[in-house]
């Protein structure tokens, strides 16, 4: 199954690196979180991407047409240098293609721009670039399958912590309580989408605004609620608690390394039917 990848975003909430790297090459431990966010793919047998290229397209280029595999594996190094024998390989059955969809457009324009290399495939993945999780991918496409819609997406509570205040006439306080308290779940960035997607987008328009909110009146769109593990990179602060985690060896992402099966269960979850939807307008990143 083909996977888009947005990774075109200027990420201007991460300032500290995006001024001059793109959002998605900015690294947790040695490598780039759009390459964590690959492998994942690839554990589950999703090894066909397809990067939607925007801002500095030409260093995610450059990290693939040049990459070491040395740097996240074991290797032996023999004859004065001049052997390299590496343990373990992890790109070697990826496929990427490459594609320039333009450097202000937004996530519906770039996914209009992947159509043709997404080409007769039914159903497809598609991701943000910027989020991490444990999810069973194979448990999240049963349950896109089981109930038959255009699309689907990851639905997560938030991962920072924030007060949600309901307010009266005049500016009255009437409620303020902590967000793991209230029934917030936001758009995790996680999607699937039957080709039929397409249809549903029209030039000019974001993917979950106008797109989404027809999905939505035809009853074509489920969120899938997880509270397992699941954060993004928006801001320094988030990429220094990946690389925290990294640190101590607390990887939940790396499904790769614990051993996460296509038999694993759905704990935590539900259907979200459409009428019962609130989708944010907009995406953290395109």
């Amino acid at each position: 199954m083909k996977v888009v990848l947005f990774c075109g975003g200027f990420g201007t909430r991460l300032r500290e690196y995006s001024d001059t790297i793109p959002k998605s090459m900015v690294s947790i431990g040695p490598r780039p979180i759009i390459w964590h966010l690959m492998k994942y793919y690839a554990h589950y047998g999703h090894t066909e991407f397809i990067l939607c290229l925007g801002y500095r397209g030409d260093l995610i280029k450059e990290y693939f047409l040049n990459y070491d595999e040395c740097v996240s594996n074991d290797f032996t190094l023999s004859d004065g240098g001049k052997t390299v024998h590496v343990h373990h390989r992890d790109i070697d059955d990826w496929k990427i293609t490459f594609a320039e969809t333009g450097l202000h457009s937004n996530l519906g324009q770039r996914l209009l721009a992947a159509e043709k290399y997404v080409g007769t495939d039914d159903v497809f993945l598609a991701n943000y670039s910027d989020g991490l999780t444990d999810l069973s991918l194979p448990a999240y496409l049963e349950h896109f399958r089981s109930h038959d819609k255009v699309a689907s997406f990851l639905c997560v509570r938030p991962a920072h912590s924030f007060h949600v205040v309901s307010l009266g006439n005049g500016g009255d306080v009437l409620d303020l309580r902590d967000a793991t308290e209230s029934d917030l779940w936001i758009n995790g960035g996680f999607f699937a989408f039957k080709h039929r997607i397409f249809e549903y987008i029209k030039d000019g328009e974001e993917l979950v605004c106008e797109p989404f909110q027809r999905l939505i009146r035809d009853n074509e769109l489920v969120a899938y609620q997880y509270t397992g593990f699941w954060a993004c990179m928006d801001t320094f602060k988030d990429k220094q608690r990946f690389e925290d985690m990294t640190s101590r060896g607390d990887t939940p992402w790396q499904v790769w390394k614990s051993g996460a099966t296509n038999t694993a269960a759905y704990g935590g979850l539900r259907a979200v039917p459409s009428h019962e939807l609130r989708v944010p307008r907009g995406g953290r990143g395109a």
